[in-house]
């Protein structure tokens, strides 16, 4: 029987894997600022020889390019509740957070009292917070006007320059606009009390301090946000400055102060380490006019203290001490830090005020005069209630900037809870981690607040 030969089985070579070009990465969107000019308010100069006497705002206008500096309608082309709201996601989310597209989105929350210690009377100032809530639908604010004056008699051994109401003055009538419809707008069911000073000097805004933590005591606790500042002076530890700011610290009240405008330095009160500072970041948007990222504002205070240094053995009236080991024992370093967490404050991205006291209606707004109102609402509507610790106890602290700090090493909180802004420049360029232009970074939502 004959074998039939067998063809040998062809087997096809190795397929070789097949080459792919890496796909191109994406562009980066092109950030888009309006132009325009900014304005500094009288009220906002810097002056020498104000240091260790007077306080000044931390406002700034934006003038967009062809259009008057104020107008009767909003310009939805700068940032409104519901953008904001939607940005720092203590609101409801839409496409690219545009301002135009809000609607109706707004925060919502808040509870007790929010004080805004300022200097001077607004005399539209209710008026005009009703018509901004009106115009954004937020709901009608419970708002008290407060005159810090003589019928306080005598706090902590100060007393107000004027009975009566305080003088007006437009520059600090348009922050005090911008601190109570803010401050609202994070917070709507929050009380808001106006808390009027007689003037900017230190001795009447520490005395309106006094005054607002009385009143916001009254109303079962809250926050005081402080938009003024100044330039540090040899006397502003313990007694010559920082008492004021934990005078009530047996109830649950958070201080805030804006950290400046003027770019790389501390500024007081903003530096001590009381208060919550108060930093400013720039929002950049898109050609589109979608919401892109937050960048360090070029104008945001923030720096080292020159007074307020770390003691061993504490000593309350001499310098900081465990109360201030929020930043000690994560930075390394002996001296307060400014800021702790940033707010929109540039004012090329600046935010929607009405005001008709000085101006005619609707003006766009920035400053880190933005960013604290901003914060004491978003952290009231947080409803953890921190306030200070009693000198009795470890926990003797502002309490609000401990639980900030404390996230910054978890790799699940912090990213949740904060933006890091790694970009931009004050005169020192912001990075990973904390940096003296945006502190911690920017706010999202309301946890770890």
């Amino acid at each position: 029987m004959s074998m039939l030969a067998q063809e040998p089985i062809k087997v096809p070579p190795p397929e070789m894997p097949q080459q792919f070009e890496p796909a191109p990465a994406a562009p980066a969107p092109q950030i888009v600022h309006p132009a325009g000019k900014v304005i500094i308010p009288a009220s906002s100069v810097v002056r020498a020889e104000d240091a260790g006497l007077r306080a000044h705002t931390n406002v700034a206008i934006f003038v967009p390019e062809g259009m008057p500096v104020a107008s009767p309608s909003v310009n939805y082309t700068y940032e409104t509740p519901a953008s904001l709201g939607c940005i720092y996601h203590v609101s409801l989310q839409y496409a690219g957070c545009k301002p135009v597209n809000g609607g109706t989105n707004r925060p919502t929350g808040g509870w007790g009292a929010i004080a805004l210690v300022d200097a001077y009377d607004n005399p539209n100032a209710e008026s005009d917070l009703k018509a901004f809530s009106t115009q954004f639908h937020v709901p009608a604010p419970q708002f008290t006007k407060i005159y810090a004056n003589t019928s306080y008699g005598n706090l902590h051994g100060l007393t107000a320059s004027c009975g009566g109401t305080p003088p007006g003055n437009t520059g600090w009538g348009l922050e005090e606009d911008l601190d109570i419809e803010y401050a609202h707008t994070m917070a709507p069911n929050a009380k808001i009390l106006l808390v009027e000073a007689c003037s900017n000097s230190f001795s009447d805004l520490y005395f309106a301090e006094l005054v607002a933590g009385l009143e916001v005591t009254a109303r079962g606790g809250g926050d005081i946000s402080n938009s003024w500042g100044g330039s540090e002076y040899s006397t502003e530890v313990g007694t010559g400055g920082d008492v004021y700011f934990y005078e009530w610290y047996w109830k649950n009240i958070v201080y805030f102060a804006s950290a400046g405008d003027d770019g790389w330095g501390a500024q007081y009160p903003s530096s001590s380490p009381w208060v919550v500072s108060a930093g400013g970041t720039t929002i950049n948007r898109d050609s589109s006019g979608n919401f892109v990222s937050e960048s360090c504002w070029s104008g945001s205070g923030g720096g080292v203290s020159s007074y307020e240094n770390w003691q061993s053995p504490p000593d309350l009236n001499n310098g900081m001490g465990p109360w201030a080991n929020f930043q000690y024992s994560l930075l390394g370093q002996t001296a307060r830090q400014t800021p702790d967490i940033s707010f929109d404050a540039d004012p090329n991205s600046g935010a929607n005020v009405y005001d008709t006291y000085g101006y005619s209606g609707w003006i766009v707004v920035g400053g880190t005069s933005l960013s604290s109102p901003a914060l004491a609402g978003i952290i009231n509507s947080a409803d953890n209630r921190l306030g200070q610790g009693p000198p009795d106890t470890p926990q003797f602290s502002t309490m609000e900037n401990n639980l900030i700090y404390d996230q910054m090493n978890s790799v699940q909180a912090f990213p949740h809870n904060f933006y890091d802004v790694t970009t931009g420049n004050n005169g020192v360029a912001a990075g990973p981690g904390y940096d003296q232009c945006t502190g911690v970074g920017s706010v999202r939502g309301h946890l770890g607040k």
